[in-house]
């Protein structure tokens, strides 16, 4: 059967102009044909330039967009964060237009908040060959835009479609923990939990009885929360993960060095986050108390589940209230048929037992001398 047209791959060259432009959402205005390239290759939130300008505001190290043009046509993108050595806690620091051209940075392609989801986004028709072009030209550009200082650039997170792209002589790869996937193939919640192994699905329900006396509230584009008491939760919560991977030799850096350029997950980002209307809020309270919560975004495509955050059992926590999270995902997962659940790069045994996959990333390093080349 021949595909229509908007599904066939694009050559490697069409004869038309390619350019990758580079902004400061800081700065500059939200560029051209961006929110048309959105609903059709990133509907995800994290791609939103309002969120984006956000986040570079909020950010120690804030990211830069690079829009990739033929034609003058959106084909695809890149958020890149520009990280300095000698910025410690500085944050909100220079707008880039005005960087100090010498003073050492690299890049960073990820998005730093969502670990999971690649920093590279194309149209499904651009072509493999295309996609290298692209690649290049962009890393030409980051070099022109930052200036002598820059060391290189990080991909990291990438899927293997994409990481082959960037790689090549002089380019260091490896790959990384893999993210998680469970792929709908039930229906019903009553299918999935049959499904389960005997021991898991006791220990499942365990907690589903433990946690019938908390105050549960779930909803779409919550404005009901107070978003300083959920981040706070959510940023102790992540400290904790952090310590725990790099204890445990979780294979996140490059070279062994423990390098984390992200920043805090803000309270005015992560309120604007828990507004949207693909946004969806789980709360768990016990006597008025926060104790645990979990965001879940859930769109046509998938749904991904960003964030979960809980006290520790010592300090009033509920053990395993994340069994509880993941009901409700599969659950609406199945009523709203979503083709799968993105669960992030954490716990793998344990989402094992809940069904999920792994699907295999990888991070490239590619030194100065080897951009563009």
């Amino acid at each position: 059967m021949t595909k229509p047209l908007a599904e066939r791959p694009r050559p490697a060259s069409t004869g038309q102009r390619i350019e990758v432009e580079i902004v400061d959402p800081r700065s500059a205005p939200e560029p051209s044909g961006w929110a048309k390239f959105r609903r059709r290759a990133a509907p995800w939130p994290m791609w939103d330039y309002e969120l984006l300008r956000l986040e570079a505001w909020l950010s120690r190290n804030p990211p830069v967009l690079a829009v990739f043009r033929e034609g003058g046509r959106v084909l695809g993108a890149s958020v890149a964060m520009l990280c300095s050595p000698l910025r410690g806690q500085t944050f909100a620091p220079r707008v880039v237009g005005r960087w100090r051209r010498y003073a050492p940075c690299w890049a960073e392609v990820c998005l730093p908040w969502f670990s999971g989801h690649p920093a590279v986004v194309f149209l499904a028709r651009v072509s493999a060959g295309l996609r290298r072009e692209l690649l290049r030209l962009f890393e030409r550009r980051l070099v022109e835009y930052v200036g002598p200082g820059l060391l290189g650039v990080v991909y990291r997170a990438l899927p293997v479609e994409i990481a082959r792209e960037v790689t090549g002589p002089g380019r260091l790869s490896r790959e990384i923990d893999p993210t998680t996937v469970l792929v709908n193939r039930w229906d019903s919640v009553d299918e999935w939990f049959a499904s389960l192994r005997p021991p898991v699905r006791a220990a499942v329900q365990e907690v589903l009885d433990d946690a019938a006396d908390l105050d549960i509230t779930t909803g779409a584009g919550r404005t009901d929360l107070d978003a300083g008491e959920l981040a706070a939760l959510l940023n102790r919560h992540r400290a904790r993960q952090d310590e725990r991977a790099w204890r445990e030799g979780q294979p996140t850096r490059i070279a062994g060095l423990r390098l984390d350029t992200r920043s805090p997950v803000p309270t005015a980002y992560l309120e604007a986050f828990l507004r949207r209307p693909e946004v969806v809020t789980r709360t768990y309270r016990e006597g008025g108390r926060l104790i645990a919560f979990h965001t879940m975004i859930d769109i046509k495509e998938g749904i991904a589940l960003p964030h979960w955050a809980s006290l520790p059992v010592a300090l009033g926590g509920r053990r395993r209230l994340y069994a509880d999270a993941y009901v409700h995902c599969v659950q609406r997962m199945i009523e709203m048929g979503r083709p799968e659940i993105t669960a992030g790069r954490t716990l793998l045994d344990l989402k094992a037992a809940f069904g999920f996959d792994t699907r295999t990333l990888l991070s490239v390093a590619v030194p100065r001398p080897v951009m563009a080349r």
